[in-house]
């Protein structure tokens, strides 16, 4: 009787959350066929700050803003400014070598939401700027990023997120799978919503924010441990979608160890249980009153660490199912934990493949050689395994304080371009 019961449950289970997996297929399948709208080149231009929140960067901080001083953009319309904070090496001095302007942000700081907070009421709201893009000092920067973001901001949009790739996909292991991640969140996450008018992901750095948005928002306040997370939400909140504009690109420095991915990763699951308890609630208002479209598909995806557990529940519950049953294969009858044991092995055998498969196919889809990506692909599958066991912590214990990453890679933009 109760094992029926828990295998009625069970069953029932695994189909909603094979329905909730279907539905980001098949808004993945839509990012692989179909490319992200491209505004229009405009002939209006704005004035627009460029952010940069540095804690020892000097490696990095001024190829950063060489790339940056190199925009094919009217250079009387941007200012790089360079908010070093908590630093004890020379990252203000580089900054300023290479041509940023400072700004030195006051008090405790803790991430760099407050840093961001600071710029915002302090240089970007009173000086004449019509936006703020936002980057990290590790990141190196195309060209026409600029133009890109000033066309979508001239169409319309006051939330753009540009793309984000690698700079060092090949360096390591680890540095694949993030790279691999990615690569996945452009093409599968953004392009797919882009392409059906829903909302992109702010993804830490990269993206635009109007003046008319900063001014909606009343500035820019984050409390959580993921600054980015928590403003898409308060974007879709506020009535706007963050658009995607797969043109303006830039790189990022991926970590290079699994200890360095697994502190960074337990900040990220921390900020996404903090971004459901503060915005979950208010999402679902906004889906049910409004019937709106852009805020399912964001609650959808903040309620990812609900549904990883639920995935690890049905999975244990599915093997003390099995326990209680059998199969009988060739004639030979396979009982009880044997079985449970032989359902489990399947499912993670399943689970690896999909994974390698999805990993392939990204870097395929790429046009990147596998050639320096098959260790990476061969063990995204852990990545993605790792990421259930980091959410699974987070349920337990929060992480509490920003812990940085040091960024080495100090390449220029014509050196990766080469290499």
């Amino acid at each position: 009787m109760l094992l029926g019961i828990l295998r009625n449950l069970t069953l029932a289970a695994c189909c909603l959350l094979f329905l909730y997996g279907c539905y980001f297929v098949v808004l993945a399948a839509v990012g692989i066929f179909r490319r992200a709208p491209r505004a229009p080149r405009s002939g209006k231009l704005a004035r627009i700050a460029v952010v940069v929140a540095a804690r020892n960067e000097e490696a990095v901080i001024g190829h950063l803003t060489d790339s940056l001083l190199a925009q094919d953009y009217p250079r009387e319309l941007f200012d790089v400014i360079v908010a070093p904070n908590n630093c004890t090496d020379n990252t203000a001095a580089v900054a300023r070598e290479h041509g940023a302007e400072l700004f030195f942000p006051e008090g405790v700081i803790r991430s760099k939401g407050d840093v961001l907070e600071q710029v915002v009421d302090r240089l970007i709201l009173p000086r004449a700027y019509d936006a703020m893009c936002v980057f990290d000092a590790d990141n190196l920067v195309d060209e026409q990023y600029l133009r890109y973001i000033n066309d979508a901001l001239q169409s319309g949009a006051n939330a753009v997120q540009g793309y984000r790739d690698s700079k060092n996909p090949r360096q390591s292991a680890t540095s694949g799978c993030y790279s691999i991640c990615y690569w996945m969140m452009n093409r599968f996450y953004n392009r797919g919503r882009a392409a059906l008018g829903l909302s992109s992901l702010i993804s830490g750095s990269g993206f635009c924010l109007s003046r008319a948005m900063l001014e909606k928002l009343g500035g820019l306040h984050t409390t959580t441990m993921t600054e980015d997370y928590e403003l898409t939400a308060q974007c879709v909140l506020s009535g706007e979608r963050v658009c995607f504009a797969e043109s303006a690109r830039f790189w990022d420095e991926q970590p290079l160890t699994f200890a360095q991915s697994w502190r960074q990763r337990r900040r990220w699951t921390t900020g996404s249980l903090q971004g459901l308890e503060k915005y979950g609630h208010s999402l679902f208002e906004l889906v049910v009153l409004q019937r709106s479209a852009v805020g399912l598909d964001l609650l959808m995806t903040f309620l990812v660490p609900l549904v990883q557990v639920a995935g690890l529940a049905a999975t244990l519950a599915g093997f003390l199912a099995s326990a209680g049953t059998g199969l009988v294969i060739g004639g030979i009858v396979i009982r009880g934990l044997t079985f449970a044991v032989l359902t489990l092995a399947a499912s993670a055998l399943g689970t690896v493949v999909a994974s390698v498969a999805a990993a392939a196919l990204t870097v395929l889809l790429q046009r990147t050689p596998l050639r320096g990506m098959l260790r990476a692909i061969a063990i995204y599958w852990l990545f993605m395994m790792s990421w259930m066991v980091l959410t699974l912590l987070s349920f337990v214990r929060r992480e509490t304080t920003w812990k940085p990453i040091a960024h080495t890679s100090a390449t220029s933009l014509s050196q990766m371009r080469n290499a």
